[in-house]
């Protein structure tokens, strides 16, 4: 067996708690930072445009730190690496708080970033310790689910944060909010003590036909999403003649039907098999992405319509994310950690270049938008299509 684990002694249900909150945790490093951005330039000097650096930099450290703690976990305890990790990111938030220039803050987010990429890494083979197939497709789902509402809980909870004591902070809350749940994981032993046997590198996993069929589908689904996601706002205000309301009312619509589904969706695995319900899930998020695409070419300018037509995308994703995102750490064949780095990776860049290549397409409103979701979630149906399912997978820690 490519590990051992030394198994929790209380509910798994209460180190998931604890596991989701320290993966929250890293997507509030760029969501609670967010508000302060525009402001930044006044306190530390430079200009709007570099203060962008400060969010950039998170992101691309948390590439490197992705790769860098799924090769760690060949040497290293999960629970170890786990709770180094938010030491780590106490640390350097705490860093951040009392930075005096901009320019030395963009180099502590980069840090910043890879120091908190652990949990991320690590959660899935956390949960497959601790879990048999069903269980451990329900709390991705719950996973999931609270992750998705991180992105729109957290900016107010730093334009909180900024109008009670400025933009150090928000800074100051992630370091001790990071070192109270390093406290409370090392005191309770809740997290299991993961050790594998050295795996290779990642050159295997990218070899291996199975798991790039999991790993691809999901970053070209999820990406395809998020492209849009992030390009509406834009759309809405500057061509649709709508405003930001009508961007919350996509995005409350759509968190919704992803927590619907990605909460059900073992019991559909159960009946109907993960294999149907990734492809079901990804055909329905293509069908939504290619209906917004439709509208948009017929010159709808409707928010209420466009929310609508953004169900299907959501409620696919919540139907193939957490059965694929399991398959994926399946067909890394022990190799949890890499996998998982490599999926989160995978997300990243396809989320990145759609969004390059949507930014200077924006003013012609909702149909290149849709159009670029379109194609990254077919490209997910042709992975399906072309790539071979998991045969044997490896047996969970």
């Amino acid at each position: 067996m490519a590990s051992t684990t030394t198994p929790t002694t209380t509910s798994p249900w209460l180190m998931l708690g604890l596991v989701v909150a320290s993966t929250v945790l890293g997507l509030m490093g760029t969501d609670l930072v967010l508000p302060a951005v525009p402001s930044l330039p006044e306190s530390l000097g430079g200009t709007l445009a570099r203060s962008q650096l400060v969010l950039a930099a998170y992101v691309g450290g948390t590439c490197i730190g992705l790769l860098a703690y799924g090769a760690l976990g060949d040497r290293y305890s999960t629970r170890a690496l786990f709770i180094g990790s938010l030491v780590a990111t106490s640390l350097v938030s705490a860093a951040c708080a009392m930075a005096g220039s901009l320019d030395v803050l963009v180099g502590l987010r980069a840090l910043q970033g890879a120091v908190a990429a652990g949990p991320a890494v690590f959660a899935v083979g956390i949960v497959r310790a601790s879990f048999d197939e069903r269980g451990a497709l329900r709390a991705i789902g719950l996973l999931g689910s609270i992750e998705a509402l991180a992105p729109a809980l957290a900016p107010m909870l730093g334009i909180w944060l900024i109008a009670l004591g400025g933009w150090q902070l928000t800074f100051s809350t992630l370091a001790v909010l990071a070192l109270l749940l390093a406290a409370m994981i090392g005191l309770s032993g809740l997290v299991p003590q993961i050790m594998r046997r050295p795996q290779g590198n990642y050159a295997h996993l990218l070899r291996d036909p199975a798991f790039m069929r999991y790993a691809l589908s999901q970053a070209l689904v999820l990406g395809g999403l998020l492209v849009f996601v992030f390009s509406m706002p834009t759309v809405f205000v500057h061509v649709l003649g709508g405003g930001m309301r009508d961007f919350v009312i996509m995005q409350v619509s759509g968190i919704v039907t992803f927590m619907l589904a990605a909460n059900n969706v073992g019991r559909l695995v159960d009946r109907f098999g993960a294999e149907r319900m990734i492809t079901v899930g990804s055909a329905l998020a293509l069908l939504g992405s290619l209906g917004l695409l439709a509208y948009g070419l017929a010159g709808g300018r409707s928010g209420i319509v466009i929310a609508l037509l953004f169900v299907p995308m959501n409620f696919g994703l919540g139907l193939r994310g957490p059965p694929g995102f399991f398959r994926a750490v399946l067909a890394a064949r022990g190799d949890d950690a890499r996998g998982a780095a490599l999926v989160i990776l995978f997300i990243l860049g396809m989320t990145a270049a759609g969004t390059a290549i949507a930014a200077p397409l924006l003013l012609g409103g909702l149909p290149p938008v849709a159009g670029i979701a379109c194609g990254l979630q077919a490209l997910a149906l042709l992975c399906l299509w072309l790539l071979p399912p998991l045969r044997n997978p490896a047996p969970a820690a």
